[in-house]
Order: C-alpha cells, then sequence, then structure tokens
C-alpha cells in the first residue's frame, strides 16, 4: 500500500516505511518529530521546477507534466519502487498545506501507475 500524510501530522505504526519526499527539510520539525525512515531528496522536482510552480495551483497542469518528464528514466524512481516492493506500507510524508497539488500526490499517481503495469 502506498500512502501520503503531511511531515507535521503524527507518525502512526499504519504508516509503515516512512519517506520524505521533499528536496528541502520542512521548517519547524525536528528529525525525530519526523520518524522518517529514509529521506529521499533525489525523487523530488528538481529545484528549478520546485522555484517555478511556487506552489501556485494555476500551474498545476504543466506542473504534472514537467515533473513527470523529470520522473521518466529517473533511478530515484528505480529505488523508490524497490522499497515498495519490499514493504507492505510505504507513506510518503510531505510538507506542503496544499493537500491537492503537490509534487507528493503527483508521485504517488505515477508510481501506482508505474506498479499497475
Amino acid at each position: 500500500m502506498l500512502r501520503t500524510k503531511r511531515v507535521y501530522e503524527e507518525p502512526s505504526e499504519d504508516d509503515g516505511y516512512r519517506i520524505l519526499t521533499e528536496r528541502l527539510w520542512p521548517r519547524g520539525v525536528s528529525k525525530e518529530r519526523a520518524a522518517l525512515d529514509q529521506w529521499m531528496k533525489s525523487i523530488a522536482p528538481s529545484h528549478d521546477l520546485r522555484k517555478w510552480f511556487d506552489h501556485d495551483p494555476d500551474k498545476w497542469e504543466e506542473f504534472k507534466e514537467r515533473y513527470r518528464r523529470e520522473l521518466f528514466g529517473s533511478d530515484a524512481v528505480n529505488e523508490m519502487l524497490e522499497i515498495i516492493k519490499a514493504n507492505d506500507t510505504v507513506t510518503m510524508v510531505y510538507a506542503s498545506k496544499d493537500e491537492e497539488h503537490n509534487s507528493t500526490v503527483l508521485l504517488k499517481e505515477f508510481l501506482e501507475d508505474l506498479l499497475e503495469e
């Protein structure tokens, strides 16, 4: 099972293997509070793409296309798929306030499509 969760929510045993999928560490969160198994910066959008998007929902459709292009052929995607296959539950943790328009939501969709193939 693949899930997403804000880093500001309480971790739980149901989360399984927890991976931070952000390039930058979330503000105001200690490593203990984050309770991560891994921080995977390499799966996050590039610095340039992240800055361009700037959490603007009006740019969401274009951001999705650009981020998917970055993900295709990425070693980080292959690593993530191996982690998913090795664990019953993987929770991808993110910091964004917008729970609909963020890279981790898109990453989950992208990975689920690959797993269905």
